[in-house]
């Protein structure tokens, strides 16, 4: 069948279906909803992106000033952020063809290790900011959006398959409110134009157009929200510098109003929110409720919650060293509660005790949540990190298959496992059984009410004006943001919470602003084989960070302050180490003083203990059980 062009397209639709900026009502409104209106604004805006691609490609083929070519640039991601919302939400791929990070890829398994260029705004970005391009790169640039306007029109092409309804619609303008309040106002799309705030607004312009195709049924509610975008545009006007907005104003005030304002109008519409596991709670009105975040998600079996039964067997699994290969060993060694789950050390002790295991504990606190585990990211569950560690000669040094005919010759441990696994009582206690116990455990150690999360939610007494201070600097010029993400300021990327990224920061063998060598460690490459990837660590979370030093993966640094110095110099690549795959900028980020000590004061904000000191259960097995049943275990090994 034959497809109109992008202009013709929206030519039709002005004149037939009677879409305009002022939303003139339809010539057959019989037929008309407002998600079928929705799809056709989402035509249009299309349709008007590649406008504007084709403006900034004859403002950089005829040579204009750069100003120009800057103020075409701007109007173009301006058209996108208008159809973004969509564009993520059912074309996601596309997306992030058309406004994915500028970085180098390899995709995974691929045995050739073909290198991936980037495409997309931020490549476009980086030819015109923060100084223009050189002549000789003209023609690249011209490819750039040559490319670009091809993925426009595979969108255009996606966009006519939707089969847009209500929920759906809410749902995506929700997320979309979201990625707003994380990657857009953190500059997380914009790293080196000074946008990030004007895009916001018109973001939430683009929201609001489609709320407003629902006013006739709930005139009341849809007044009230209208108010609420209005109010969170305006601040965004007052002061559209990227450097001196203030975020947390922002999120506190407007923000989380204004996600509120739109989950109680879809309430009052009568339109469903969907059921299924995820991440980001499909109902969660904000992303700092403390439920609003799912951990069972990330479970084998998404959103199957562990019964409290299991979890205090888990508990007592992690304690007892009756997992481990000597009976003296436990998972609480290296994880402790009193340091946050993690155990202050570099690196800790090998179970021989003769050396040291090869990277740094680090803390299980809302290790949860996120897609992957281990700073490689080599497995995706909670259940086959407990195994991997019990199975680790340098870290327990244990059997679960030895260890699982242990406990079944124990009393006490067979009562708890009954209760924990009512419906495999039939069975002997097995491997998954203490994988799955243990699993449910740590998936029970999140801790979302830190100080910053009691004042996001309310308590205006919560923050220091230094914290206060910080979180602008993180989210704003220290470009924290950017890689620890907000709510959970951990690797996993919002607002879906699907992916855990890692990045190459060119983290030295040694604290040192000289340092001589690169850390030897391979990272993500030891997983894969790609060597793009190697030095490529998982982002952890700055979630307790304050009780967690020494830090990064090789625990090189021992203080905050050693690693605030570390960005503030470009990693690796700005302390002068070749690491030609580093995806931290190596550009000074020019802190001062103050904002150091701001940021520092933020991450101690993001410090919650709560109920840490009831970690350590009464022990199921005394030392001499213990003792006795390694000396069996050794027995079978030998």
């Amino acid at each position: 069948m034959h497809r109109f062009s992008l202009a013709v397209a929206a030519l039709f639709f002005a004149l037939v279906v009677g879409w305009s900026a002022c939303q003139r009502p339809s010539l057959r409104p019989h037929t008309q909803t407002p998600a079928t209106q929705a799809l056709q604004q989402y035509l249009g805006h299309i349709a008007a992106f590649d406008t504007a691609l084709l403006q900034l490609r004859k403002a950089v083929a005829t040579g204009q000033p750069i100003a120009q070519q800057q103020a075409a640039f701007a109007q173009a991601r301006l058209q996108y952020k208008k159809l973004e919302y969509l564009a993520e939400y059912y074309s996601p791929s596309l997306a992030k063809l058309l406004n994915g990070p500028a970085l180098m890829e390899v995709a995974e398994y691929d045995q050739t290790q073909r290198q991936i260029p980037p495409e997309g705004l931020q490549v476009v970005e980086s030819y015109l900011y923060p100084q223009a391009y050189a002549t000789a790169q003209r023609q690249e640039l011209l490819d750039q959006l040559d490319m670009m306007r091809s993925t426009v029109k595979s969108l255009e092409r996606a966009a006519a398959t939707i089969q847009l309804t209500d929920a759906h619609l809410f749902d995506a303008a929700r997320l979309q409110l979201f990625r707003v309040l994380t990657l857009g106002l953190s500059g997380f799309d914009t790293p080196a134009s000074p946008n990030a705030v004007t895009e916001a607004a018109a973001s939430l312009r683009a929201v609001q157009a489609v709320v407003r195709l629902y006013a006739a049924k709930q005139p009341a509610k849809l007044h009230v929200l209208n108010q609420r975008f209005a109010a969170a545009q305006a601040y965004l006007r007052q002061d559209p510098n990227a450097v001196t907005f203030d975020r947390l104003a922002f999120i506190t005030e407007y923000g989380n109003p204004l996600t509120r304002e739109l989950k109680a109008t879809q309430l009052a519409l009568g339109i469903p929110f969907f059921k299924e596991a995820r991440p980001l709670r499909p109902d969660a009105a904000t992303f700092f409720e403390a439920t609003a975040f799912d951990a069972s998600y990330y479970a084998p079996t998404p959103g199957q919650a562990a019964t409290p039964a299991q979890v205090a067997l888990g508990q007592q699994l992690f304690f007892d060293p009756v997992l481990s290969g000597n009976g003296q060993r436990s998972c609480a060694s290296c994880h402790q509660p009193e340091r946050a789950f993690a155990d202050g050390l570099a690196k800790s002790t090998t179970f021989d005790g003769r050396g040291t295991v090869a990277r740094n504990s680090p803390s299980l606190l809302n290790a949860a949540l996120q897609r992957t585990q281990f700073y490689d990211g080599r497995v995706l569950y909670l259940e086959d990190q407990a195994a991997a560690v019990i199975s680790n000669p340098d870290e327990l040094h244990g059997s679960l298959a030895q260890a699982a005919k242990l406990l079944n010759s124990q009393p006490t441990y067979q009562g708890a496992f009954a209760a924990a696994f009512p419906d495999s009582r039939a069975e002997p206690l097995g491997e998954q059984h203490i994988k799955a116990a243990l699993a449910g455990y740590v998936r029970s150690l999140v801790r979302l009410n830190a100080p910053f999360d009691r004042y996001v939610r309310g308590d205006t007494a919560a923050l220091s004006a230094s914290a206060k201070r910080g979180f602008n600097v993180f989210m704003g010029k220290g470009k924290c943001g950017t890689c620890h993400f907000m709510p959970l300021f951990n690797g996993t990327v919002p607002p879906a919470f699907e992916r855990s990224e890692t990045e190459v920061l060119g983290v030295p063998a040694q604290a040192s602003l000289h340092p001589r060598t690169l850390d030897a460690d391979p990272g993500k490459q030891q997983v894969f084989g790609i060597e793009w990837q190697r030095h490529a660590f998982k982002t952890p979370t700055l979630r307790n960070v304050a009780l967690t030093a020494p830090y990064m993966h090789n625990g090189a640094y021992r203080t905050l302050e050693q690693v605030v110095e570390f960005y503030e110099r470009g990693g690796g690549a700005g302390l002068g180490l070749e690491v030609p795959n580093q995806t931290l900028p190596f550009d000074k980020l020019t802190l001062s003083a103050r904002d150091k000590r701001d940021l520092i004061a933020f991450m101690h904000a993001l410090t919650d203990t709560t109920n840490l000191h009831r970690q350590r259960p009464k022990r199921l097995l005394h030392p001499p059980a213990v003792v006795s049943l390694s000396r069996r275990y050794a027995s079978t090994r030998n």
